[in-house]
C-alpha cells in the first residue's frame, strides 16, 4: 500500500494509509487497545521509513520480510530491532 498507493501513484497520504492499516480496521473489528499511539493501549509500533518500505514478499518466496522497517515493537517488545528479528515472542491472538 505504501509503496503503490502513496508514492507510486500518490492516491493517498501517507497519514490516511497508515489509517487504513492501524486504526481504522482496529474499530471495525472491536479492537479497542489496539490501532492508535496513546496511553493504555497496548504499544504495537512499526517504525519505518516512507520513503523505502516496500514488499520484498513473491508467490514463491511468501515469507520474505520487507524492506525499509528496521524496529517492530509487539507490547513494546522489539521482535524486529535494526532489521534482525529477536527471539522475542510478545502478544496473543486477536479475536473480534
Amino acid at each position: 500500500m505504501l509503496g503503490t498507493y502513496v508514492r507510486e501513484l500518490d492516491l493517498l497520504s501517507l497519514e490516511e494509509a497508515v489509517r487504513k492499516m492501524t486504526s481504522f480496521p482496529a474499530r471495525i473489528y472491536n479492537f479497542e487497545r489496539k490501532g492508535l499511539i496513546r496511553p493504555g493501549m497496548d504499544a504495537d509500533l512499526v517504525v519505518l521509513d516512507p520513503l523505502n518500505v516496500a514488499s520484498c514478499a513473491t508467490v514463491e518466496s511468501p515469507r520474505t520480510y520487507p524492506q525499509g522497517i528496521p524496529h517492530v515493537l509487539v507490547d513494546g517488545e522489539f521482535v524486529i530491532r535494526d532489521g534482525e528479528r529477536t527471539d522475542a515472542t510478545p502478544g496473543a491472538s486477536l479475536r473480534s
